[in-house]
């Protein structure tokens, strides 16, 4: 029966949530994606979301790279369009070094590009490392930003992601990611650049992507904060389905 419905359904998405957030903030995209059709998942990571009572000092980019693996093959998802949301860039980078064969695409939402041999914390300005860097000596966690740095401006909405931002488990921005393969391990890859307004470092990380031609980036740009999937969940889902290959 199970085989039986999955005929039904189009294209599967799997979303992937950004430091202090959790499968709470695609709420909206996953509704509009399911509306038509599609399959979406939208996993917490361990340690944060209705997931913050698991959080310790051993979780790190490698646990949260173990979510997702673990959530494709015990729900024998292939084909996966795998999305990314800022510091996820690094955790679906891992995701795709080690099971290319379930994935289709790569979409990293105004992402993180951690590479081989980076972290987290290594691409920060010196003064934000060096905060974290404290936190990481004290084994702290990271407290969660104003949301208004998120591009999150609406009380009402304000008030709500406040009430679900959960500290980051600062094992998770001091991690070196680690890679066998070329980075993307071949897939097509995909950025998607919130613009209005821009934070410094994923500009950083959207020139990069304009410049690079050792990989086949398709450039895209959305025209809201960083939180896209909140401040602009019609715009996001509309933009996803258009990355959905007709064959």
């Amino acid at each position: 029966m199970v085989h039986a419905q999955n005929v039904h359904h189009k294209s599967t998405f799997v979303l992937v949530h950004g430091a202090w957030h959790g499968g709470w903030c695609w709420q909206d995209v996953e509704n509009n994606l399911e509306k038509k059709d599609y399959k979406v998942y939208s996993p917490t990571l361990t340690g944060l979301g209705e997931r913050k009572h698991l959080i310790n000092e051993k979780v790190n980019i490698d646990t949260h790279i173990k979510d997702i693996v673990n959530l494709i093959e015990m729900e024998d998802l292939h084909d996966v369009y795998l999305v990314g949301h800022s510091y996820a860039g690094a955790v679906i980078a891992g995701v795709a070094d080690r099971i290319p064969e379930r994935l289709h695409k790569l979409i990293f939402l105004d992402a993180m590009l951690v590479e081989n041999g980076q972290s987290p914390i290594s691409m920060q300005p010196d003064p934000v490392r060096k905060v974290q860097m404290e936190n990481i000596r004290k084994k702290e966690n990271f407290e969660p930003l104003a949301v208004s740095l998120f591009g999150v401006t609406n009380a009402k909405q304000v008030q709500w992601v406040e009430a679900r931002v959960t500290p980051q488990p600062f094992g998770t921005f001091a991690q070196t990611l680690r890679l066998k393969n070329v980075y993307g391990n071949g897939l097509p890859l995909v950025y998607i650049a919130c613009t209005d307004p821009q934070l410094p470092i994923m500009k950083e990380m959207a020139d990069k992507v304009k410049v690079d031609k050792s990989l086949n980036w398709k450039y895209l740009e959305i025209a809201t904060g960083h939180d896209a999937m909140l401040t602009e969940p019609a715009k996001l889902s509309e933009m996803l389905k258009g990355l959905v290959d007709s064959n």
